[in-house]
């Protein structure tokens, strides 16, 4: 394979760890990683968690402390440069900057972007997304004490701006259109949970409501008007309404895309020359037994990496068990918090507590949560309990093998929980 060039579009952590575990794994060919944005590759957590709340620097959030990492590696990194067109008879991507690159593989790593505000007003300076490392730079110099903060949505992104932003001393105010927080992804049990966590620091939440109109004076945002007409002061408003996976390089060159490229279990798309890793993939899952896209860091972090072996003909399908995490405030009462597994919304029928998860003043909870059907373990959270992961992942991937377990088991603090599931081959 010296002779070959791997084309990787994207400089995003997927594809920074796709080029790295290509070195790795020895490839000695030409490695080509290609980045619309001037920033080099970097991590997104650090962007809404440590350097928003002010616990962490910039630095934490790149792939490699040094840039030069990649020309001591043999990565050719162009940044600032967006792939146009894809040609597949021809195994060439083109570029906005003029040229185009050959391939003999190609991955696409171009992740997903910010779902914009379309009410009026939405172009007032003061609207603002995170997505971006420039995103968060000017986000932590604006939540300072005093500003008003309106943010739209209570995802994780939404949730996690609140808090650095009522860290810093800001209002701030959330407008979600359903009943509570995260409840399509966490349903209604935890979401409660979260509602209360941030009510308990401040925040004013209007459920059930949604933004008719930004307001400006002298075009700066001063207030927002909701659909039941209420007028909420601000001077910041933060959309955090979703993201949408960048496929268009794909499906303009006619691979297979649904909610985003669809590939096998190898990170293979229907042209077996293309891989697609992170937010842009949607997967064939052998864990979860169907295809799914997951928009979260660990599996930009994996599936780099997988789709690399993949690339190198490596046979080893990419079944990692679903995982994210959140860490919300820096006082009492905050959640830091893992979880593992998949649940669709509506997926489950009970939630299972070990331990107590109500919000108290002053104390931190300490509880595990599980998502089951019909006994079956479909997904594990800890909240500020550590060093579980090893544990819960196993009891997941024995959920969704088929094994019930008994719940009142599962419950119960006094059992183990390397116990609840005692067939090791889920390890």
């Amino acid at each position: 394979m010296a002779d070959q060039t791997f084309v990787i579009v994207g400089a995003s952590l997927a594809g920074a760890k796709a080029a790295g575990h290509l070195r790795e794994r020895g490839f000695t060919g030409r490695v080509v990683l290609v980045g619309a944005e001037n920033q080099p590759p970097y991590e997104r957590p650090p962007l809404s968690k440590g350097y928003l709340l002010g616990t962490e620097e910039l630095e934490k959030a790149y792939v490699h402390d040094n840039v030069g990492w990649y020309a001591d590696h043999d990565v050719e990194l162009i940044l600032g440069a967006r792939a146009t067109t894809l040609d597949r008879a021809g195994h060439t991507v083109s570029l906005d900057i003029g040229g185009s690159l050959h391939y003999d593989k190609l991955l696409i790593a171009t992740g997903s972007r910010v779902r914009e505000l379309t009410v009026p007003g939405a172009t007032n300076e003061g609207v603002v997304y995170l997505r971006t490392v420039e995103d968060s730079m000017a986000l932590r110099q604006r939540f300072v004490a005093g500003a008003q903060v309106l943010i739209v949505g209570a995802g994780w992104i939404g949730l996690e701006a609140a808090a650095a932003a009522r860290q810093h001393g800001a209002t701030v105010t959330i407008v979600e259109m359903d009943e509570l927080p995260l409840r399509r992804v966490m349903g209604d049990e935890v979401a409660a949970i979260y509602r209360d966590l941030h009510e308990a620091h401040g925040v004013t939440f209007h459920f059930s409501s949604g933004v008719q109109e930004v307001g400006a004076s002298g075009g700066k945002v001063s207030h927002v008007v909701l659909v039941d007409g209420t007028e909420v002061p601000a001077d910041l408003v933060l959309a955090g309404v979703g993201v949408q996976p960048n496929v268009e390089l794909g499906q303009e060159a006619g691979l297979e895309v649904a909610r985003g490229i669809l590939t096998d279990e190898y990170l293979r798309t229907s042209d077996p020359d293309i891989y697609a890793a992170g937010d842009v993939a949607e997967f064939a899952s052998p864990l979860i037994g169907q295809r799914i896209r997951i928009e979260h860091w660990a599996n930009a972090l994996n599936g780099g990496p997988a789709a690399a072996a993949a690339m190198l003909g490596a046979d080893e399908p990419y079944d990692r068990v679903p995982y994210f995490y959140s860490d919300q405030y820096t006082t009492s009462p905050l959640i830091g918090m893992e979880y593992a597994g998949y649940v669709a919304p509506g997926g489950y029928d009970r939630v299972v507590f070990r331990g107590s998860p109500e919000i108290k003043a002053g104390s931190d909870p300490e509880f595990l949560v599980f998502w089951t059907k019909e006994g079956r373990i479909l997904a594990g959270m800890n909240a500020n309990i550590w060093d579980v992961q090893d544990q819960i992942q196993p009891l997941v991937r024995a959920g969704w093998a088929g094994e019930a377990v008994d719940l009142a088991r599962l419950a119960d603090p006094s059992v183990p929980l390397s116990e609840v599931v005692g067939r090791r081959e889920y390890a």
